[in-house]
């Protein structure tokens, strides 16, 4: 016999399926006549040029678009009027780094030889879990002013109003400002430096970034002749790492809201938890204990959802 929980993961496993076919058809919808269009273009354009150049042969002309096509896909392109700033710069080479081991991996420039892509694997091999401790750790330290500004918020309010909505007031208040700070001021900045970007682009590859889906369809401080290009890569490298500590900070005051948290409804009963794993249980429940114990003797005021805010002085 199923257990709710394992009912209530069946049903959300449904509705995240049904949430990708809608996803799939609204993609679809909204892009394939864009893309139509594109390609009525293009084939205009050939035949145009096929027809001012008739010692061009179709053929010809297919093949050499396959190989500028080829080189464009692994970074190398073929333009004439492209800067002369080599991909594999110290600069150039310092963003690409950052891209792989934060995982954003926007895929514009790939390493070219097998030692590059050997290197690249051992690289992010090692480099992923560092980044995540560094990430943990700075998300750690700025949990201490986030909790401050959390007590802050229950001094002056919690005679007012209920824990919970405390709670929202202080993640919408947090979220609110990394909002502006990391996506709304960056997209501003991001317009104005980069020539061929509207503010929707530049809004558009903040939060690709951040979120570390990294399409790699914009690609800052790679136009033409853009100036100080080195330090404007290394400054957008800090921009995405001090970036993701924050959507990490973000997610989790977010968690720490139980009533907020979804996970937990599809989380196993103990009794089945310790069917499966009963040393795992048993260690569980002896550090929980622990926990408890340490907490009630040193720690009276601890803070959790079910004691109002504003007990705690």
């Amino acid at each position: 016999m199923w257990s709710p929980a394992t009912v209530r993961l069946l049903v959300f496993i449904g509705f995240y399926v049904l949430f990708l076919a809608v996803g799939a058809f609204v993609f679809s919808a909204i892009e394939a006549p864009e893309e139509a269009a594109r390609v009525r273009e293009l084939k205009e354009l050939r035949q145009d040029f096929l027809d001012g150049h008739t010692c061009v042969q179709d053929d010809s002309m297919e093949n050499f678009i396959k190989e500028v096509l080829a080189a464009s896909n692994r970074g190398v392109s073929a333009a004439k009027n492209v800067s002369g700033e080599p991909n594999w710069s110290f600069g150039q080479s310092l963003f690409f780094a950052c891209t792989v081991i934060t995982t954003i991996g926007y895929g514009h420039v790939t390493p070219l030889s097998q030692e590059g892509k050997l290197f690249c694997m051992l690289y992010a091999l090692f480099g992923i879990p560092l980044t995540l401790v560094l990430l943990t750790a700075l998300v750690d330290r700025l949990m201490i002013p986030t909790t401050k500004y959390l007590h802050f918020l229950n001094s002056r309010l919690g005679h007012l109003y209920p824990p919970f909505t405390i709670r929202l007031l202080h993640f919408g208040t947090i979220l609110g400002t990394l909002i502006f700070l990391f996506l709304l001021l960056p997209a501003a900045i991001f317009t104005y430096v980069e020539p061929e970007w509207n503010y929707m682009d530049s809004l558009y590859y903040c939060f690709i970034s951040l979120t570390t889906i990294g399409l790699g369809d914009y690609i800052p401080g790679d136009a033409p002749d853009q100036k100080y290009r080195p330090l404007y890569k290394l400054i957008i490298t800090g921009y995405l790492v001090v970036g993701l500590v924050c959507v990490m900070l973000t997610l989790s005051i977010y968690y720490d809201i139980r009533q907020l948290n979804f996970g937990v409804l599809f989380m196993l009963e103990n009794d089945e938890a310790r069917s499966i794993d009963p040393e795992k249980m048993r260690l569980q429940e002896s550090g929980t204990n622990r926990t408890k114990y340490t907490n009630e003797k040193d720690s009276p005021t601890s803070l959790d959802d079910t004691t109002p805010i504003h007990s705690i002085p």
